[in-house]
């Protein structure tokens, strides 16, 4: 199953623990990204009822990153130029709130990490 090179089991306890807490502005868990294309996902939590169902900062690279749920099976399914699959970023540490990286992307049309 390749939804398990995409999130491990520890990020899919954080991002469920994300979702069950009171707070909104958690640091990314993961960060997904196209290797051949500039779409990147910081995703923050899942929907407890429905844990397909994940929030974060997305940005498809159309110049527009915004804030919202998106379908880990959608993700899943997308492809680069060169048809390469959705990747995990493994060096990546979110070191501030998913409302900074937000802030930053809104001023710069995309995701800066």
């Amino acid at each position: 199953m390749r939804e398990l090179n995409l999130l491990t089991v520890e990020d899919r306890v954080a991002l469920l623990v994300n979702g069950l807490s009171g707070e909104r502005d958690h640091k990314p868990v993961v960060k997904l990204f196209t290797p051949d294309a500039a779409a990147i996902w910081l995703l923050t939590e899942c929907d407890v009822d429905e844990p397909d169902s994940l929030f974060g900062l997305c940005d498809l690279g159309l110049g527009a990153p915004e804030l919202g749920f998106v379908s880990l099976a959608e993700i899943m399914e997308v492809r680069g130029r060169l048809g390469l699959p959705v990747e995990r970023d493994n060096s990546f540490v979110a070191d501030r709130p998913l409302s900074a990286y937000a802030e930053r992307a809104r001023t710069a049309g995309r995701i800066v990490v």
